[in-house]
């Protein structure tokens, strides 16, 4: 019967399909399978993505290195700089607080240590301060600069204690006298002029010594050191307070710079003086 529908015939599967696109579709290269369009990336693609991955992270690496080096010497630059800022500013006001006391000496210079008799924080009370070159041939420049001081005193007898174990430190520094110690800056040298009678002169000198000379710590080779034992000749000189004075400090190489650093100092209560 022409009408009957027909047995045994079901509808195309997507199977179907698929092969019939591939048996109708050109031959080339273009052509693609179904298995085809789904492949992965090759091993030889996968190596070189990895090592492309691998490269920016070594530049990345070495960048960030770069920065945190760069970050430790300017820091390390800024501590040493700031360090001897801090110890210039402390000279410059153990000199501003001298105490100038009747039968009390309040600046002695020995060609080795400066000892002060200065205020303390209390208007009642005084303290010692002491500074001074050491010696050190494992640090920097050979040596260090440092400064000592008393606790605040009351007593003469106090006084004169903290007066000797002042000079003792700088000689012969012991534990105990190492306690009221600060190490300020290495250095290789300093020097110190005072000035009196209008002219920069040497503080162990009289005021009629020549303008010019110098008295240095046996660090530095620029001038001839005199005896640490004791006050030289014009004592009387060197403990008198000065109108101003000249520090020349000859920094080692280093982060906070190399060289003769040169400070001046004039006393608060000078008027009309000249340099």
């Amino acid at each position: 019967m022409a009408n009957a529908p027909c047995r045994g015939l079901r509808p195309p599967t997507y199977k179907d399909i698929a092969l019939r696109h591939a048996a109708t579709a050109p031959v080339g290269r273009h052509s693609q399978s179904p298995t085809s369009a789904c492949r992965g990336f090759t091993l030889i693609e996968v190596l070189v993505a990895i090592s492309v991955m691998a490269l920016m992270s070594l530049m990345a690496w070495r960048g960030l290195d770069g920065m945190l080096r760069t970050q430790s010497s300017l820091q390390t630059r800024s501590d040493e700089v700031r360090t001897l800022q801090a110890g210039l500013a402390q000279w410059q006001t153990d000199l501003d607080q001298l105490a100038e006391l009747s039968n009390t000496p309040s600046w002695d210079w020995d060609g080795k240590v400066l000892r002060i008799t200065r205020r303390a924080a209390l208007g009642t009370e005084v303290q010692v301060v002491a500074w001074t070159w050491r010696n050190n041939p494992g640090r920097p420049g050979g040596g260090d600069w440092l400064r000592w001081q008393s606790a605040p005193l009351q007593l003469r007898a106090d006084w004169q204690n903290a007066w000797n174990l002042a000079r003792e430190w700088s000689q012969t520094p012991t534990p105990a006298s190492q306690a009221g110690e600060v190490n300020i800056h290495p250095l290789s040298g300093w020097q110190l002029f005072v000035h009196r009678g209008g002219s920069w002169t040497n503080p162990l000198s009289s005021d009629a010594v020549t303008p010019g000379s110098s008295t240095s710590s046996p660090g530095n080779t620029a001038g001839t050191p005199p005896p640490a034992s004791g006050p030289a000749t014009g004592s009387a000189a060197s403990s008198t307070p000065p109108d101003g004075v000249r520090l020349i400090l000859t920094l080692p190489p280093g982060p906070s710079g190399a060289g003769a650093l040169t400070l001046d100092w004039i006393r608060p209560t000078l008027s009309g003086a000249q340099s």
